[in-house]
């Protein structure tokens, strides 16, 4: 009975986490667009779901919901479910999506469409090989050997994410890193994109000027004339042709002249508005908050290369391990393990949050980005593919946020996996990324304000 009850606490939320995946779909990724394809929408929300639903499932280890027996059959059904999902269906109509848009191939497009996803399994497979991720006594169709390599592709893509986001994020809220922007600044270059424009107007007229007199000479050359009037006209002609030739290659350097200005003057816009937001209350929070996640970024960095020098990889979990430093060094009386828990808790609800946020605004833009009527289906499923592989891989990282009595059921579920590795790997990953883009970012601010040197 209890397990019942306990499976129903579980559907009745997976039912609600794929509402709101659907509800994400139809409000916010193909507002734009028409849905005729609802497995691209069926497949979306039930990735997200049983990606919430493995957070859901590691805040009930926490507060000890459901019984034990209970969490750990979800455990199971939820990661072969995420896999299934993962590892054969997306594929599959992702390559269905992609030979459906091939013309020539639109007749047998089943059966390409399986060559691509077999295609995929062949690289998947090979991708364990070069990385000790699994234990060799594994059989070949185990859960391990799947999540193993899924783990790989998430935590690269988790570290490259949280590589670029813990430079960006000061480099964005702070406001030392805002050009002076005034508005004389932005007249200037305004006044030159109007003369640009101006120049578009003034040599297209030209142009049309020039057609003109072609079109009239050409009904005065249907009349009978002599030879020397016919060889006045074809040399007319042809410089004629030549020079509107010439006016539409300096209209064409003009118009993408007058795209660049355009880009550079929103720029400026944009910055001038930063700037005046700095000068507010929120303005000035989300200041300090650029302060202090610059200070995150380089104490991150500096733990990642001391965990890439000393292969180094904690064994207890931060909230716990913070706070036994602290209770020695103050000396005072304090029951570790029951506020641990707590804190743990809290720890593991905003991660979780703020995961499940930052991910989906990241999809959003990217999807805006790139996305077409023809190639929207298949970007959708993409997308479905790296939300699953992150949540997955997100589990596999926050076991070690977790005090030690909570990994339990998790590990058990997880099988025997090289746990150690992923963090070691999402080190090296992060410093490559979050150096990277420290180096891309003071190119970008260094240029940026030669580029307006001359306003």
């Amino acid at each position: 009975m209890a397990f019942l009850l306990d499976s129903v606490i579980m559907f009745t939320s997976q039912v609600l986490f794929f509402g709101c995946g659907w509800l994400f779909f139809m409000r916010r990724l193909f507002k734009d667009y028409e849905v005729r394809q609802y497995i691209v929408q069926v497949v979306f929300s039930v990735t997200f779901a049983f990606s919430c639903t493995m957070f859901e499932l590691i805040i009930f280890e926490i507060l000890g919901v459901l019984n034990s027996s209970s969490r750990y059959f979800h455990w199971k059904l939820n990661l072969c479910v995420i896999l299934l999902v993962l590892v054969f269906v997306v594929p599959f109509y992702i390559g269905y999506f992609v030979v459906s848009n091939i013309r020539l191939l639109q007749r047998q497009r089943v059966v390409f469409s399986c060559i691509v996803w077999l295609t995929f399994m062949y690289f998947f497979w090979k991708l364990g090989d070069p990385f000790p991720i699994l234990s060799p006594k594994h059989g070949i169709l185990s859960i391990e050997q799947l999540i193993s390599r899924v783990g790989v592709i998430g935590v690269t893509l988790m570290a490259l994410l949280s590589g670029f986001g813990a430079v960006n994020c000061p480099y964005t809220y702070m406001s030392y890193f805002l050009r002076n922007v005034t508005d004389s600044h932005i007249q200037a270059l305004e006044r030159r994109l109007s003369q640009t424009m101006d120049m578009i107007v003034s040599k297209k007229k030209r142009m049309a000027m020039t057609r003109r007199m072609m079109y009239q000479r050409g009904e005065v050359q249907n009349q009978p004339t002599g030879f020397w009037r016919m060889i006045k006209s074809v040399t007319t002609s042809s410089t004629s042709s030549e020079n509107l030739s010439l006016i539409q290659q300096e209209v064409d350097a003009l118009e993408e002249l007058s795209r660049q200005l355009f880009l550079e003057t929103v720029d400026l816009h944009d910055t001038k508005e930063r700037i005046e937001y700095s000068k507010t209350f929120q303005g000035k929070y989300f200041n300090f908050l650029g302060y202090f996640f610059s200070i995150y970024c380089v104490w991150k960095i500096f733990m990642a290369t001391i965990n890439i020098v000393f292969d180094r990889v904690g064994k207890t979990d931060p909230v716990t391990r913070g706070i036994e430093i602290t209770v020695n060094y103050l000396g005072i009386q304090f029951d570790v393990k029951f506020w641990s828990q707590h804190i743990s808790f809290i720890l593991v609800g905003i991660i979780i949050v703020t995961s499940i946020r930052g991910l989906l605004i990241t999809l959003t833009k990217f999807f805006y980005a790139i996305s077409s009527i023809k190639s929207s289906n298949v970007i959708v499923l993409v997308l479905a593919q790296i939300m699953g592989m992150y949540f997955v891989s997100s589990v596999l990282l926050m076991r070690m946020s977790m005090p030690l009595e909570y990994r339990t059921i998790i590990t058990e579920v997880l099988g025997e996996l090289q746990f150690n590795f992923y963090h070691r790997w999402f080190d090296v990953i992060f410093l490559v990324s979050a150096l990277s883009s420290i180096l891309f970012l003071y190119l970008a601010h260094k240029q940026a304000p030669e580029k307006h040197m001359g306003l």
